[in-house]
């Protein structure tokens, strides 16, 4: 009978994978696209609404701004976009901005990269799952006071389908994808429609004034205010690396697979991006940082939340807030803003792996789990991502000021990369064609280095003191972390190189079996270690009851046992102290001896039976662990309840039949 822990992972998991499978699980570009995707086609959702929302700040004047600081986030998307397919083309290993960085600027610079990246998947998941939850909220206000829980909820799940694999967690995400672009281009062609028409969407907010935070803006303010609306519409650009990230997932030929996905990724989110931005200046979109500071709120400032504005935009073009497709794009937006962690969750464990290969991280996250996951990865991000969720109350404004800063650094160096690996190219190059193919890509790759340099200095300026600062600790302290683990795993790589010493053979063997009462354990213990035929062997017990230890004496002389019984006093009780010490005086002698100390250990069937047994044992060994020359054995001893689990029983897995294997039972 399976234990419960078992019974729950199979329900949770599925059946495990074997390993053989793992082509099966590669992924045609349609799948592609939801899985990998999904951030950056979902950040066009909120990321017109953080434009907007700087904006407001110097009043109602400002906000004809936005759609020249759309066109801007547009063309940087575009050559971010383009650049992006290079890396995909040059590097298909799916090392992404880390690989280039490393190979073509250096380990160091490769590990900002890292942690830059790193930074970045968590604060997806944070704020895609925050966003998604303020969309639900906005067609549900009631659900307000349910928002952490809401989040937390939803990390949760993407967990568990996570886990299962990822083609099963694509085909569950590609339908709400595809959904939502189906929704917004919809949204898009009617609102538009109804512009050329002559009655355009009126938003509800369209007749609200804002009360600006910052009067008069002029020169240098005024500049620092645009700055920082863009960089917060660069939100825009966030997920666009995990394509490149991910080039080993896609079905062959990979890197023309995933550069097509890219192409298409790019195209739907300007063309999403451009809309949405274009419809909230056509229906006079108002929103506020501070909902006080929307002069007309119908509702109580201090607690009702304001609808997004990607929502006001639907209300408008779709009839109002009871309207059947306002309900269909506000959950489809929901879906796929929860589901754009997908994102992340499927790039953080494939970088953490490779990390792992090359000794940066522990090397647990470069295993696959039983459904060919890298479930430790996945478990990770979940678990930070669930705590800042749980810091930041689950705000979306107060998550995404840390969101842009690792995504630029990223770009700029993986971009850096880039330009010095064409330069390496051309070197080499003698074709005329090739040679104009690789001074273009080098052009390209140039202008998008250059470009994500100057937002990555203006992120850095605008939004340091808004929370970015945390981001510039978290990326050097995960460098230092990351060169720390390295550097054990190299340090302990050459104490474990092979040598001649290592094969010497120990002058002697001392077998020691513990014994605190004569039994079928110890009896068991004794024998294996005569069976080993050490130069010395003796029994050890510790007094810690007298009449106890008199009683086993006893039953020693009467079974007549062929051992020495020594009896190691311990005036304070105590087990491990006294046996540490006797282990030791054994090997003092010589140290070319070696010390065998024989444990009898109960196996027990149930998980609550482990509490009542081997305390002691597991104390003591993990204490002579540590002495050098000591060589600890568990002798176990099955009691009757392991009899409930079947080990005999072996259950077929998926695709068994089909490749002809058969499972055997032992007879």
């Amino acid at each position: 009978m399976p234990a419960p822990t078992s019974s729950l992972k199979r329900l949770v998991l599925g059946r495990p994978f074997r390993s053989d499978t793992l082509g099966e699980t590669l992924l045609p570009k349609w799948l592609a696209l939801p899985i990998f995707a999904s951030d950056p086609l979902s950040s066009v959702a909120y990321a017109t609404q953080e434009i907007l929302l700087i904006l407001s700040i110097g009043g109602l004047a400002y906000l004809t701004l936005a759609p020249w600081i759309g066109l801007a986030v547009a063309v940087l998307l575009t050559v971010v976009v383009v650049s992006y397919r290079q890396v995909v083309r040059a590097y298909p290993s799916g090392g992404g901005s880390y690989e280039v960085a490393s190979k073509n600027l250096g380990s160091s610079a490769g590990l900002v990269v890292a942690g830059a990246l790193m930074v970045d998947y968590i604060m997806t998941v944070a704020v895609s799952v925050a966003s998604g939850v303020d969309n639900i909220i906005s067609a549900v206000p009631q659900l307000n006071d349910y928002r952490i829980g809401l989040d937390i909820g939803f990390i949760v799940l993407l967990t568990a389908m996570n886990l299962r694999g990822i083609r099963e967690s694509g085909r569950t995400f590609a339908i709400p994808t595809y959904l939502f672009i189906g929704g917004v281009m919809l949204m898009i062609v009617l609102g538009f429609g109804q512009l050329v028409a002559g009655h355009a969407p009126v938003a509800e907010s369209a007749g609200y004034d804002v009360r600006p935070e910052q009067v008069g803006l002029t020169g240098l303010a005024l500049v620092f205010l645009l700055l920082r609306s863009f960089s917060s519409g660069c939100t825009a650009l966030t997920g666009v690396e995990a394509i490149s990230n991910g080039v080993p997932a896609f079905r062959k030929p990979k890197s023309a697979n995933a550069a097509r996905t890219m192409t298409a990724m790019g195209a739907i989110a300007v063309v999403m991006f451009g809309g949405i931005t274009a419809l909230a200046m056509i229906s006079h979109v108002k929103i506020a940082e501070n909902t006080c500071d929307l002069v007309g709120f119908p509702g109580n400032c201090d607690s009702d939340p304001q609808r997004t504005v990607i929502s006001q935009i639907a209300a408008a073009v779709f009839g109002g807030d009871h309207a059947v497709l306002f309900y269909f794009l506000q959950a489809t937006t929901a879906l796929i803003l929860i589901l754009a962690a997908n994102t992340a969750f499927n790039g953080f464990p494939l970088l953490a792996s490779i990390l792992a290969q090359d000794r940066f991280l522990p090397r647990q996250l470069h295993t696959r789990g039983d459904r060919l996951a890298f479930s430790n990865g996945i478990i990770a991000l979940a678990l930070v991502a669930g705590i800042l969720i749980f810091a930041f109350d689950g705000s979306t404004t107060r998550l995404i000021q840390l969101y842009i800063l690792g995504v630029f650094t990223s770009f700029t160096l993986c971009q850096a990369g880039m330009v010095r690996h064409w330069n390496r190219e051309l070197a080499t190059a003698t074709d005329a064609r090739q040679r104009r193919s690789i001074q273009r890509s080098r052009l390209i790759n140039a202008l998008g280095a250059m470009l994500t340099a100057i937002v990555l200095v203006v992120v850095m300026i605008t939004k340091f003191t808004h929370g970015a600062y945390l981001v510039v600790i978290a990326i050097p302290v995960l460098w230092v972390m990351m060169r720390a683990i390295h550097r054990h795993y190299s340090h302990v790589r050459e104490e474990l190189q092979a040598d001649d010493e290592s094969e010497l053979l120990p002058s002697r063997v001392h077998a020691v079996v513990l014994v605190s009462t004569l039994h079928k354990p110890s009896q068991r213990a004794i024998a294996f270690a005569r069976a080993t035929r050490p130069d010395t062997l003796a029994a050890i017990t510790v007094n810690v009851d007298d009449a106890d230890t008199r009683a086993l004496q006893r039953q020693w002389e009467q079974r007549d046992m062929k051992i020495p019984l020594k009896v190691l006093e311990s005036p304070y009780r105590e087990i491990t102290r006294p046996v540490v010490a006797y282990v030791k005086n054994l090997r003092r002698a010589s140290p070319r001896d070696v010390v065998c100390v024989y444990i009898p250990e109960y196996v027990v069937g149930r998980w609550w039976e482990n509490i009542l047994h081997n305390q002691s044992s597991l104390r003591l060994k993990g204490r002579l662990l540590f002495e050098p020359g000591v060589m600890v054995t568990s002798v176990p001893w099955q009691l009757h309840s392991t009899s409930r689990r079947d080990l005999q029983r072996v259950r077929p897995l998926p695709g068994d039949t089909r490749r002809g294997i058969t499972p055997q039972r032992r007879s």
